[in-house]
């Protein structure tokens, strides 16, 4: 991500208009510590000895998704549902909200100085994913947009056709991962300003006419929370009981709405551009493309969004072809891409979270100039973290999908069945080590 100061644990790139001249989150990737064969070898051992494992081992559908889980103490349930605990989180929010404005507004234009750019770049939108894991949809809980949508809600909102699934909120977040990754000048207040204003107004104008059922579909940061919370150990069933249960429960009873397989795909590719986004060679592209650097770097996130969206549907439309009975096969097998976003993400932020996380809540603290901490694990050590969530995301991808395919498949074929999909996730899974170590 651009935009954020460098520390220790960041790569340096020549400035070439794309925000601040740093890259971010992991590191300087292509010096990473780490054999490109055993790396490569090894996750192509625990695929196939978990596919091969599944393929022998695992012949019937074991994942009960919204219907599993282990109900929580009743005070824990009435705690967790009680009025006063939902208004102190939409406080919350909105309190944590209103600071960030006010930085925004009466801060510094510096991002050395004021925590505004930090806040959302790292706490929100990187802070999300482990607070979602641990919490489940905390943004639904704390989205200050509901608590203003809720001063005025509209008296009889229109019903949301069911086409439009969670699209709005797959085009939000394409939208603001240009802004991280693209955008010149992406951490300067006027910026900011127009980045929160713009999506702020479209979601309170959709809210007035649907309801605030329009935040669960259109709201990006909250569709973007509530699918990592399929992967907490925390959930609810059917009925709404809070329960503990297994992760791949939670994935398996993820909505298959119009609109999941663009969200996804847009998760992926652009922490696919990410990483390209370091690469010496494109950054070269960049400064010497005759279309200038913003708009080379737009085609260039585009493309890497159409290129895992390309992989993605070529890869259903095999699994349509050896059963013509699975009518919707983009959208049966999407649950199975989020452990893998989900690894891609660790990999890319995990280094960014630790450091500048902590220097962002120095700044909002009174800090002025607060320095990053030092970070605690060594090239070594990141380099096994990184390259590890990688391959676990795919490990459970292919633990994910092998489940939906024996109970979507004919006995016979659940298990070749699922080839498009292994080779779709040995192909992910070798190019997103391919863009930490090359």
């Amino acid at each position: 991500m651009t935009g954020l100061p460098a520390d220790a644990a960041h790569a340096h790139v020549p400035d070439i208009g794309l925000g601040l001249p740093l890259a971010h989150g992991v590191g300087s990737r292509h010096d990473l510590p780490l054999s490109p064969f055993y790396a490569y070898a090894g996750a192509f051992a625990a695929l196939l000895i978990s596919f091969l494992a599944l393929g022998l081992l695992w012949s019937s559908s074991r994942f009960r998704g919204d219907l599993s889980g282990r109900p929580l103490p009743a005070v824990l349930q009435r705690a967790a549902d009680a009025p006063a605990t939902r208004t102190a989180l939409r406080l919350l929010g909105a309190v944590a909200a209103l600071v960030f404005l006010l930085h925004l507004l009466l801060g510094p234009d510096d991002p050395d100085r004021n925590p505004a750019p930090g806040a959302l770049y790292v706490l929100l939108w990187v802070g999300l994913v482990p607070a979602s894991l641990l919490l489940g949809p905390v943004w639904r809980l704390l989205n200050p947009l509901r608590a203003l949508h809720a001063l005025h809600p509209p008296r009889n909102p229109r019903p949301l056709p069911a086409a439009v699934g969670i699209r709005p909120a797959a085009l939000g977040l394409l939208l603001f991962t240009w802004l991280e990754l693209v955008a010149p000048d992406n951490t300067s207040t006027t910026t900011l300003l127009i980045a929160v204003a713009v999506p702020t107004g479209v979601l309170l104008i959709g809210a007035a006419r649907y309801g605030d059922r329009w935040f669960a579909h259109a709201d990006p940061f909250e569709v973007y929370s509530s699918l990592l919370a399929r992967l907490s150990p925390l959930g609810r069933r059917a009925e709404g009981r809070l329960v503990l249960r297994s992760p791949f429960h939670g994935l398996d009873a993820t909505p298959q709405t119009p609109g999941l397989v663009a969200t996804v795909c847009v998760l992926l590719g652009s922490t696919a551009y990410d990483g390209l986004s370091d690469n010496p060679r494109w950054i070269t592209t960049l400064q010497t493309s005759p279309l200038g650097p913003t708009l080379t770097a737009t085609l260039g996130l585009l493309a890497a969004v159409a290129l895992v969206a390309a992989c993605y549907g070529l890869c259903a439309g095999a699994l349509r072809l050896m059963n013509r009975a699975l009518t919707t096969p983009l959208t049966s097998f999407a649950h199975s891409l989020l452990p893998i976003a989900l690894g891609y993400l660790v990999a890319h932020y995990f280094s960014l979270y630790v450091t500048e996380g902590p220097r962002t809540v120095m700044m909002a603290g009174g800090t002025d100039n607060a320095l990053a901490p030092a970070p605690f694990l060594g090239p070594g050590g990141l380099a096994t973290l990184q390259v590890a969530a990688i391959v676990t995301g795919h490990v459970l991808g292919v633990v994910a999908a092998h489940d939906r395919s024996v109970r979507l498949f004919p006995p016979d074929r659940a298990v070749a069945g699922q080839l498009p999909l292994f080779a779709l996730m040995i192909a992910y899974t070798l190019g997103g080590i391919g863009l930490l170590i090359a």
